[in-house]
């Protein structure tokens, strides 16, 4: 997998870095993207000689606004939804540890992807949530759902949904979503890298095998998800919320 100018690869002894590399959208997700990281994914999988992968957003104002709207509209999005959740599930398996540098906003598809990772650090100005309920009105995957319980708990998963309220970086680190908040990300990220490059491989794999194989229990889709998808897609909050963005207006849920 090599960098295109949407997804920059930086590959040095043992660590691999992305950067999501679209700061004038906020380093949004389009298709393309998340296919680009989902065949890293799969290379990285078979890869003993990496050992920390690092994921990050461009321009200092976001690590990742969730998805590209336009991109987004223009797919059937059940089907999309199960093409991104696919990645993450890819992101959540690999051996290496994985770390979320998160400056700025992280926040609907974003959050899923730094909440797939293992480990999470980020600025004090960093936000976090999925204000969903006040933009498009749509859901999230219950995969996607469980995965930000089990890093945010649930009583702070259930204020970001149910209210769209977005969460501060004190906030996150206080329930133990991030390792860190620091002015000097560049200095903690390099510290917390080099320290990973010094552990037991066998360890860190193991370890990952056996959380991994625990999460396949407590975050199954559910059986009619995919029918309870489309009804969403395919009913009048999420055809106001489309409207209302595209108009660059409030919408007018019901």
């Amino acid at each position: 997998m090599t960098s295109s100018p949407e997804l920059l690869i930086d590959r040095r002894p043992g660590v691999v870095e992305v950067t999501f590399n679209r700061p004038e959208k906020f380093n949004a997700f389009t298709r393309g993207m998340y296919q680009g990281l989902h065949a890293l994914c799969r290379e990285l999988a078979a890869d003993a000689s990496v050992k920390v992968l690092v994921l990050r957003g461009a321009g200092g104002k976001a690590f990742a606004a969730g998805n590209d709207i336009e991109d987004f509209l223009a797919q059937d999005q059940v089907p999309y939804e199960g093409e991104i959740r696919a990645m993450f599930t890819a992101l959540f398996d690999l051996p290496q540890v994985t770390v979320a540098a998160i400056d700025g906003v992280c926040v609907g598809g974003g959050l899923a992807i730094a909440t797939h990772c293992d480990l999470r650090i980020a600025t004090p100005g960093s936000r976090f949530g999925y204000p969903i309920a006040r933009t498009l009105g749509n859901a999230l995957s219950s995969p996607v759902l469980f995965r930000c319980a089990s890093v945010f708990g649930e009583s702070l998963t259930r204020e970001m949904l149910l209210t769209a309220r977005l969460q501060s970086a004190e906030r996150a680190y206080g329930v133990g979503a991030l390792l860190a908040v620091t002015d000097s990300l560049e200095e903690e990220l390099a510290g917390l890298v080099e320290s990973i490059q010094g552990l037991s491989s066998v360890t860190l794999r193991t370890t990952k095998s056996q959380l991994g194989f625990r999460a396949s229990f407590l975050e199954p889709v559910p059986h009619g998800e995919e029918e309870l998808l489309r009804e969403v897609y395919a009913g009048p909050d999420f055809a106001e919320g489309v409207r209302a963005f595209l108009a660059k207006e409030k919408p007018a849920f019901g």
